[in-house]
């Protein structure tokens, strides 16, 4: 999965970005106040994902994508 279509899947679920780290960006879900940090990587894989996911109370609900 894309780093970019990571994101924009958080933020339709009411993350917001809280900063850039060294290494990582750190996304805030405000409704269930949960934090979780995102690589800075352009692919990042299914599995972590899904922890990000898990950490910010999103549902875990990705749709493949059509090559």
């Amino acid at each position: 999965m894309r780093k970019t279509d990571l994101i924009k899947y958080l933020q339709k679920y009411g993350c917001v970005f809280v900063r850039e780290g060294a290494k990582h960006s750190v996304f805030f879900n405000p409704l269930l106040k949960r934090i979780s940090t995102i690589p800075r990587h352009t692919e990042i894989n299914k599995h972590l994902a899904e922890k990000i996911c898990k950490d910010l109370g999103v549902q875990i609900d990705f749709k493949k994508r059509k090559k």
